[in-house]
């Protein structure tokens, strides 16, 4: 069983930025694929970005690409979301997942979340 916990949201201006962490416990035996997911008020999830178990791969939705970056630290279990250029439409709760055997955008694919932390972003 895998523990994620989520940190760093807030309350940003719009053109901020926000870098989000989520630090994996519980099995220390693997490494796990990563992802972070959002909901915005009203609306399904939705993927945002992953990164391989290795950190090699990293992938993003298109209304992203250029603005967040996804990384990681396996030595302190922790992956990153560094968000910059922040607009008022990424306004959600931000979750963080992980699957041991899958990476990718797909969110039902992932086995374990973490509760997710707000961001909002203010015009």
């Amino acid at each position: 069983q895998v523990q994620l916990g989520e940190s760093g949201g807030g309350l940003v201006q719009a053109g901020g930025s926000l870098r989000l962490s989520c630090a994996a416990s519980g099995r220390a035996d693997r490494t796990y694929a990563m992802g972070w997911a959002r909901q915005a008020p009203g609306k399904e999830r939705e993927f945002v970005a992953a990164i391989s178990r290795g950190g090699r791969l990293t992938t993003y939705t298109d209304s992203v690409k250029g603005r967040f970056t996804i990384s990681r630290d396996n030595a302190k279990n922790t992956v990153y979301l560094q968000m910059n250029s922040l607009k008022p439409e990424n306004t959600a709760v931000y979750y963080c997942a992980a699957d041991f055997l899958y990476y990718g955008s797909t969110l039902r694919e992932y086995d374990y979340w973490g509760q997710g932390t707000q961001v909002t972003v203010s015009s």
